[in-house]
Parts: C-alpha cells; structure tokens; sequence
C-alpha cells in the first residue's frame, strides 16, 4: 500500500504547540491508566471464562493482562484517526511523527513499549529530559521520531 503526499503532515514548528504540554501528558497519562484498569476487570473476566474453556491453558496470560490491555488500548487510540488515547483528547493532546507520517497501531504500541522500558530504568529523569527539549519531548519520543501537540494548533 503506496502513501499518498496528502498523508504527510509535519508537527508544527511554533512554540505555542507545546506550550503545557508536559502537564497536559501528565494528567493525559493518569486518565488514561484509569481507562487502562477499568477495561482490565472485564479482560480479567474473560480471560477467566477463556480459561475455563481452554482446560486453564488461558490462565498463563493473566500476569500480562494488564499490559496486554494497555497496548490495545493505546494501539487502537494512538494509532488510530485521532492519534490520541481519550486522555490526551481530553487534555488537548495528540501524538504526531517527525516524518509527518500518521501514527500506526505498530507505532503506537512500540511508543508505550519503550515509555515503559524508558521509565522502568530512568524513572526520575523521564519528565526531566521534557524540561530541557525544544518540544517538550521524552527519551521515548526522540527514540521513535514522535512529537506530542496540542491538538489545537496542529
């Protein structure tokens, strides 16, 4: 499947599309791990009836289900039409690639993928390397070419 010219789309280079945005990512991100762990109890109940129906072969997935239900949440959200989980629509938020390209289900999930690792090893340096960036950007996103916007002025 070929892309057309149409579908390349830049992030601004105005500095008034990423004025607050790390607070807005901030709140964003709590919004959104709350939808993460409310959609995690229906998966927890299915993945129990998969279980049962499956002689307890299903059972192994339940340490990854909340993971599991994260990457699909973000997956479909991020990489979907919006390029914004409903936290970041909800703080005026998107997710935009430097190449100009949509956002993908792929890119999205390889984006909360290596948030993950980022915060897992560099907890308190996260939000600081936003502070000293032109953009306002995380290790993460200079690891996979994404700008976060405000959605206002993209």
């Amino acid at each position: 499947m070929s892309m057309r010219t149409d579908d390349i789309r830049l992030p601004s280079n105005d500095w008034r599309a990423y004025r607050g945005v790390l607070s807005r990512r901030v709140m964003a991100f709590l919004v959104d791990y709350l939808f993460v762990a409310v959609l995690w109890i229906p998966a927890s109940f299915a993945l129990a009836f998969i279980g049962i129906l499956t002689l307890g072969l299903a059972f192994v997935l339940y340490p990854a289900l909340f993971a599991i239900v994260a990457m699909l949440y973000f997956g479909f959200t991020v990489g979907g039409p919006a390029q914004a989980s409903p936290g970041m629509r909800m703080m005026g938020l998107m997710v935009a690639r430097t190449d100009g390209r949509p956002m993908d289900f792929l890119t999205a999930i390889v984006h909360l993928v290596i948030f993950w690792l980022a915060n897992a090893l560099l907890t308190p340096f996260i939000v600081l390397i936003g502070l000293f960036t032109d953009r306002g950007r995380l290790l993460h996103d200079f690891l996979i070419g994404t700008v976060t916007v405000r959605r206002d002025s993209y």
